[in-house]
């Protein structure tokens, strides 16, 4: 089983991030980091307990937290506008899967803001020193969150 160690956020930024350990952050209680042998495998949300998995190519359940990937947008795939926005909402979604499985990576708190207005918290994924959501808008996937919405047709 892994090894528990309690350390701050600069810890973390400072000592962590592509060292083979991974990271989760709660804001309001300590940081706890595992080690890989306890890192989870995520797979495509399905209809039953969401604890570790992916609903879309910005949102995820990690440890049971539904968590708002806040540095990026993706095409929607539950309510697309068209079937192009779908089509690449599908291959974000993916995408995602394979980039949090590759590695350990760390779940950030998002500047100032805790949670978005569907409740779920805003975190940026980050693995050695990148987020996985510019990894993301690199492939043409997503696009930097603005703070507004945009068309995807």
């Amino acid at each position: 089983m892994g090894k528990h160690l309690i350390i701050s956020t600069a810890a973390i930024t400072a000592a962590c991030l592509g060292s083979g350990i991974s990271v989760s952050i709660a804001l309001g209680s300590p940081a706890t980091t595992t080690t890989d042998d306890a890192r989870p495998s995520y797979g495509r949300c399905g209809t039953g307990p969401r604890v570790n998995c992916i609903v879309d190519g910005d949102t995820l359940w990690s440890n049971g937290v539904k968590i708002r990937v806040a540095d990026i947008d993706t095409p929607e795939i539950s309510q697309p506008n068209c079937a192009a926005e779908k089509a690449l909402g599908e291959q974000a979604t993916l995408r995602l899967i394979e980039l949090v499985n590759i590695g350990p990576f760390a779940i950030l708190a998002w500047r100032n803001r805790d949670k978005d207005r569907n409740g779920r918290e805003l975190r940026v994924l980050v693995r050695g020193g990148r987020s996985l959501g510019d990894i993301l808008v690199s492939e043409g996937l997503a696009r930097t969150w603005t703070g507004r919405r945009q068309p995807w047709c």
